[in-house]
């Protein structure tokens, strides 16, 4: 079996203010092996994007971090500024719910795919941008020579997200890291963006951490399946979805809405933080 390309070890961040310490990531380890996609799943306010965050050595300077986090066997949280200038730039693409929050409004489209390989990379600028219309054309922009004049606000939700997609597979990374990407989207934009990046995962041999609070769009892109409650993970693996064995996991899967039966109220899910501790200083009985 091969190594993982991610490890994550007993990950903790705390938030450290003047007035309060706020421990917020509690001992997170996963890993992702090569050309392997792991769904990380919860509500809002779990700890998801702050995971990725950490993954990424992004956290603001008031965290406090401990643990590790290792790729392709070298460990993150102790890279130099050069290494982890090539980690973030090379190894590893990220793609965010809101493509116009990572898109500078005033540059055309043809200059934000191109600009960061000809600066950094000293690419060739007509070379970078064959490149980019190619990839484009295959995430399906259409007429993707007009598009790199065009400005972020003339495309779009779906379309721009295409383009960051793009833009990520440009640098061809090892690892994309994919934060709730089709939520902003409406529900045709969203389900053609999660086609291209499976199909482009499996095309290139990407590895995927897939973070979304959609259970049933995690279940049909990943391999597997890790669900966080309060900064920590309290299940994962290949079962998840269908023998879940954790009380907070099967009642998130028991709230999803039905088809066939119209409800007065959409479900309200009764496991707290209260449940969630009595649990665990049980289980260390």
């Amino acid at each position: 079996m091969s190594a993982p390309l991610l490890q994550v070890d007993d990950l903790r961040a705390t938030l450290v203010t003047r007035d309060q310490t706020l421990p917020l990531l509690n001992g997170i380890s996963l890993s992702l092996e090569p050309g392997e996609a792991l769904g990380l799943v919860g509500e809002s306010g779990s700890g998801k994007s702050l995971t990725t965050r950490a993954i990424m050595r992004m956290l603001d300077p008031n965290f406090r971090v401990s643990g590790d986090v290792t790729f392709d066997g070298k460990s993150v949280l102790g890279m130099n500024r050069s290494e982890l200038r090539h980690y973030r730039g090379n190894d590893v693409g990220m793609i965010f719910q809101d493509p116009r929050a990572h898109v500078n409004p005033v540059h055309r489209i043809g200059d934000f795919l191109t600009e960061a390989l000809v600066r950094n990379r000293g690419m060739d600028r007509d070379e970078v941008e064959k490149r980019a219309v190619a990839l484009l054309d295959e995430v399906g922009v259409r007429n993707p020579e007009q598009r790199l004049t065009q400005y972020p606000h003339e495309l779009s939700g779906g379309l721009l997200q295409r383009v960051l997609i793009a833009s990520v597979l440009l640098a061809e990374p090892k690892l994309i890291l994919a934060d709730e990407p089709t939520t902003a989207l409406d529900v045709t934009a969203q389900s053609d963006v999660m086609a291209i990046l499976e199909e482009q995962r499996q095309a290139r041999g990407l590895s995927l951490l897939f973070i979304t609070h959609d259970l049933e769009l995690a279940q049909a892109c990943c391999d597997r399946l890790a669900v966080m409650y309060a900064g920590e993970i309290v299940e994962q693996g290949a079962h998840v979805y269908d023998s879940p064995t954790h009380p907070y996991t099967r009642e998130l899967l028991g709230a999803r809405p039905s088809i066939d039966v119209r409800a007065e109220r959409l479900p309200v899910l009764h496991y707290s933080l209260d449940m969630h501790q009595a649990l665990k200083a049980e289980a260390a009985l």
